[in-house]
């Protein structure tokens, strides 16, 4: 119960709903026991009713009338009870389940907010799928827990607690052989329930591994059919999927002992009840209303009892779910941002003998790397794959921080300005083009700070012109309204590059940041692209990194990275004219392209 601690502040949020419905447990129970009295009374009444005409030797029409009116009037308040409970366990339900519904709309905002604040690393270390299923399947059996577990578990307590005090204030004898049953189930539970939390923490821990198999199946679905793989992802699935079945098996063997072993008890209680009470009648210490009326009572007490072992089983599976919620929750984002200096940024980018190692491998990716960019120019990396070009991108907008060194702004350190100002000035393209499920001008538009609703046509149009998308999207039949699939999948690799650099454009940002996300499109529409740039980046800061010298030739100044170390710094002529690394490059490319 210590992991479902963490729930205690959405109960405090509710508290009054919460209360409202604990009250309404109470009330529909006092309803619910009131009709075993009135059986009692009715059979008691019956009783006297037939020794009266024993004695009497009253007229049979009497006799019958006599008991129909007893029986009817004794029917229509348990009909009317039974009315009036169902109107307050409709309330309580009400209360108590919309409570839980609304406690997990609260919780999995709560959780998807803390996922988004969560540092690139997090992401690199975590499956999709295992994120996916902790913000659904673990938040739906905590749910389980806060609704129909709580409500139930206060029924069970204020139900047994009042047919306890009147069985014993009927006939202590009697009460006492009737629970002499409930202490081997409270035992029983004791033991059975360490097992369930075991096996509920493998069953989650299983599901996740799931999850994630399929998400990266369906995800990456055009290699594995170009790979004729569908046949070893069927047994690998099937595999997975056996493993949960076994695991989900062996839970519900244990969940299984709970039923058979409750009814059992209950059973017995009723057979002293009939046994203990008989006697009790003969030795004219209670009546035979008092028997009906004791059965009663126990066959009450049956589903709460059942209850309780589904409910053991509800709490155990809702606390090994939130013990993974609380994993993710109580992780700390490795990037913190100073939200209060929030400024605008003007361009100045400069990295002091920055250093930088991959937490998650250990890579050493940049050393001592320096350099200085003025407001208004245009700065282009260049290297080769591995040799820590797209580590600057990261470094530049605190998806990670440098393990040494430092990294100003307008000659404030990074971790000084807000994050959300960081990167409101900054128009990225990473490498990795990602694109949303949602049609091409929305994922044009989602690169504008302000919202989709102030970006006019014109803008979307423009930017996909600058981007030299336009054309390709006006072949489409519904244009800027065609729907791209799932990352995109319907579009070629340049196309969505380009879109991808629409998306950038649009935003107008101070600071433009292209990550090789030209490396999918031929040389003519570079240049095409590049020329636009140019024109577009007037006054602002371009950052271009590339493997190709045709993309970054026309920057004000390249620098040459190799082995995460800076080997050269100047233009294009300089470069060119040492004959160095960027020279053996620059050939290297051109007999390519000639060839």
């Amino acid at each position: 119960m210590k992991s479902l601690a963490q729930l205690n502040k959405y109960f405090l949020k509710y508290k009054w709903r919460f209360l409202l419905g604990i009250l309404f447990v109470i009330v529909q129970n006092f309803f619910a026991i009131y009709p075993a009295q009135l059986v009692r009374k009715s059979l008691d009444a019956v009783i006297k009713t037939l020794s009266d005409y024993q004695v009497t030797g009253a007229d049979h029409n009497a006799l019958v009338s006599a008991l129909s009116k007893t029986v009817l009037i004794f029917l229509l308040m348990i009909i009317g009870i039974g009315i009036l409970r169902g109107i307050i366990m409709f309330m309580m339900r009400q209360t108590m389940i919309v409570m839980s519904r609304l406690i997990e709309y609260d919780l999995k905002n709560d959780i998807y907010a803390h996922y988004q604040k969560l540092s690139l690393a997090f992401y690199r270390r975590n499956n999709t799928g295992d994120l996916v299923n902790r913000i659904s399947e673990d938040v739906s059996r905590v749910r389980m827990y806060i609704g129909p577990a709580i409500m139930y578990t206060i029924n069970l307590l204020v139900l047994f607690t009042l047919i306890i005090i009147i069985m014993f204030s009927v006939n202590t004898t009697l009460a006492f052989y009737v629970l002499l049953p409930l202490p081997f189930l409270s035992v029983s539970i004791y033991f059975v329930s360490a097992k369930m939390n075991s096996k509920s923490e493998d069953v989650q821990e299983q599901q996740s591994r799931l999850s994630t198999f399929v998400q990266e199946a369906f995800s990456g679905i055009r290699v594995l059919k170009s790979f004729v793989k569908e046949t070893q992802s069927l047994s690998e699935f099937e595999k997975e999927s056996g493993d949960y079945k076994m695991k989900s098996m062996e839970l519900v063997k244990i969940n299984s002992m709970f039923f058979p072993l409750m009814l059992l008890l209950v059973g017995l209680s009723t057979l002293l009840v009939v046994y203990i009470g008989g006697k009790e009648v003969i030795a004219g210490n209670i009546t035979t209303g008092n028997i009906a009326e004791f059965i009663i009572y126990v066959n009450m007490l049956t589903w709460p009892v059942a209850a309780l072992g589904w409910v053991t089983a509800i709490v155990q599976r809702a606390a090994a779910s939130q013990v993974r919620i609380n994993e993710f929750l109580h992780t700390e984002p490795e990037i913190q941002s100073n939200d209060e200096n929030r400024i605008e940024l003007k361009g100045e980018i400069e990295f002091r003998n920055v250093s930088f190692v991959y937490p998650e491998s250990g890579i050493h990716a940049l050393e001592n790397v320096s350099f200085k960019v003025k407001p208004g120019e245009s700065l282009a990396i260049l290297g080769k794959t591995g040799s820590g070009k797209s580590t600057v991108a990261n470094l530049m907008v605190r998806m990670y921080d440098a393990t040494s060194g430092e990294i100003l702004f307008d000659g404030k350190q990074v971790e000084s300005i807000s994050l959300t100002g960081l990167r409101f000035s900054v128009g990225y393209v990473p490498q990795d083009v990602f694109l949303f499920s949602d049609t091409i001008g929305n994922n044009i538009a989602f690169g504008n700070g302000q919202g989709l609703n102030v970006i006019s046509e014109n803008d979307i149009h423009q930017a996909a012109k600058d981007a030299v998308i336009y054309d390709n999207i006006m072949e489409f039949d519904k244009k800027f309204e065609t729907l791209i699939g799932e990352r995109g999948i319907t579009l070629s690799g340049g196309q969505k590059q380009r879109v991808s650099i629409a998306r950038a454009l649009i935003k107008n940002p101070k600071i433009l940041l292209f990550d090789d996300c030209l490396s999918a499109v031929d040389t003519q529409t570079e240049e095409q692209i590049l020329n636009n740039l140019k024109r577009q980046s007037e006054g602002k800061t371009a950052i271009l990194i590339s493997h190709r010298v045709s993309t970054v030739k026309h920057a004000d100044r390249i620098i040459v990275l190799d082995g995460g170390k800076v080997m050269e710094t100047g233009t294009h002529d300089d470069l060119i004219g040492r004959k160095g690394l960027y020279y053996e490059l620059y050939e290297k490319q051109l007999m390519e392209e000639l060839m």
